[in-house]
């Protein structure tokens, strides 16, 4: 069986100019960076934002696991190396 396609036309956004300057390249592909970049930013924030008021209506004892865990591995960085002590 043959299947029949239609094409769709292009849409504006889809549009590519083939005379494009590199100053225009660079000028474009920098707007978009800093785009992406404060976009990233923003949500990241919002997302540690978010995250900082879930932990702070939680209650429970992370912070004593995480102590003492960190403890564990200075103490085993210490003993292996003692040129680290002052």
């Amino acid at each position: 069986m043959e299947r029949k396609t239609e094409a769709t036309p292009i849409q504006p956004f889809e549009r590519v100019k083939h005379n494009l300057t590199i100053k225009e390249i660079v000028g474009n592909n920098f707007i978009g960076g800093l785009s992406w970049a404060l976009g990233a930013t923003v949500g990241l924030s919002l997302i540690i934002a978010l995250l900082t008021l879930i932990v702070q209506n939680v209650n429970f004892n992370l912070i004593p696991v995480v102590g003492t865990f960190i403890s564990r591995i200075i103490d085993f960085v210490l003993a292996t190396n003692p040129n680290l002590h002052k």
